[in-house]
């Protein structure tokens, strides 16, 4: 088992908030690591919003291959962080810890922002296929105005390790994850979450559907859609192809991924579109248990389950600030003042959507449409 803990707010807010919730849930997490991707940055990064952040962990030879490919490939170093290592026991520290921003090379001044996406997705994938074989290179995210780190351990450790509780990053959404993986070996590739072209997701549970969802994904022609040393990063591939590729609005992620029954679907307004889904896309359909949290490019945040439901998820807060987490007292610990009889406990049909700022939270329900 693993636990989520996932926070959005309309201002600036330290990481240690969603891993000190996750603290609170240990008992359900086996604490073999952290992976925490923030997104909306304050601090150091908050006048750069407009520049891409590679983020990932190297050699110090992997750090001189990464400079002299950046540097071809036309990139200019803007401002690079690193987190202050503290000396934790039991954390073996790696030689490079690092989120650069950087801006674009010249030929992508005027582009669109989906040139620039498909070049920063194909700029990650080459670096990460120079660095994975000797494992000199990890990259896990490459976007502007979210950064990713991840590392094995114990999550309020690894939080320590990285000085988090020190340094001044800060974020307006943060995810969250306190386990590397479920059925695969602990590989910093495999740790949630998962990030594409602004698309992050994160997850509690089993994808025994994970093969078929695979396959289907990569025959779609898209390099994007490769990896896959955890069976829950289909998940956020499934999303960056309902919301991105296919433009759906974000609400038919839920029927994709959790078709209804037909008798059910005849009594949306939308019955025609829906039953077209199920029919064409019904390899991506997911069979959990899963509990999945996750974000897109503008903002919103959202809580979605499987139609087994045997995943536990709550959401709660308050204006401004709202908590998706795996348990109660998670959202007690990251948001302590608030009404509880308001929390929300999403149930087989339910998708909760927290929109951009944390202004305001909706619970989509599929039987409703």
């Amino acid at each position: 088992m693993c636990r989520l803990a996932a926070i959005t707010s309309g201002s600036y807010f330290s990481p240690m908030e969603p891993v000190l919730a996750l603290e609170t849930m240990k008992e359900g997490h086996d604490g073999s690591g952290l992976g925490l991707t923030m997104k909306d940055l304050g601090g150091s990064f908050e006048s750069l919003k407009k520049y891409p952040i590679l983020s990932g962990i190297s050699s110090k030879a992997g750090a001189k291959v990464l400079d002299a490919y950046m540097k071809q490939a036309g990139f200019k170093l803007k401002h690079l962080w690193t987190p202050k290592i503290k000396a934790v026991k039991g954390i073996e520290a790696r030689e490079h810890y690092f989120a650069r921003a950087y801006e674009y090379p010249p030929a992508y001044k005027n582009s669109s922002m989906a040139e620039k996406e498909t070049l920063l997705m194909n700029t990650r994938l080459a670096i990460r296929k120079i660095g994975e074989p000797d494992q000199s290179i990890f990259v896990f995210s490459f976007y502007p105005d979210v950064l990713t780190l991840k590392e094995v351990g114990d999550p309020l450790e690894v939080a320590e390790f990285f000085g988090l509780d020190k340094d001044n990053i800060k974020a307006k959404i943060i995810l969250a994850q306190g386990r590397q993986n479920t059925n695969y070996a602990i590989y910093l590739y495999a740790c949630h979450p998962f990030f594409i072209q602004g698309y992050c997701t994160m997850t509690n549970g089993e994808n025994t559907a994970f093969v078929p969802i695979r396959e289907f994904l990569s025959g779609r022609g898209f390099p994007g859609y490769m990896g896959y040393n955890s069976d829950s990063e289909v998940f956020t591939h499934i999303l960056h192809y309902t919301a991105r590729q296919l433009n759906f609005p974000l609400k038919y992620y839920k029927d994709v991924i959790t078709p209804m029954k037909d008798a059910e679907i005849a009594k949306r307004s939308d019955a025609e579109a829906v039953r077209l889904i199920k029919k064409t896309m019904r390899p991506l359909c997911i069979d959990g248990p899963n509990m999945v949290i996750g974000f897109t490019p503008d903002g919103t945040c959202f809580m979605v389950q499987d139609s087994k439901k045997l995943r536990p998820g709550v959401v709660g807060g308050v204006k401004g600030k709202y908590a998706l987490m795996s348990e109660e007292c998670g959202v007690d610990s990251a948001v302590p003042k608030r009404d509880r009889a308001t929390d929300i406990f999403p149930m087989k049909y339910d998708m909760v959507i927290i929109s951009p700022q944390a202004k305001e939270v909706k619970v989509w329900n599929q039987l409703h449409g």
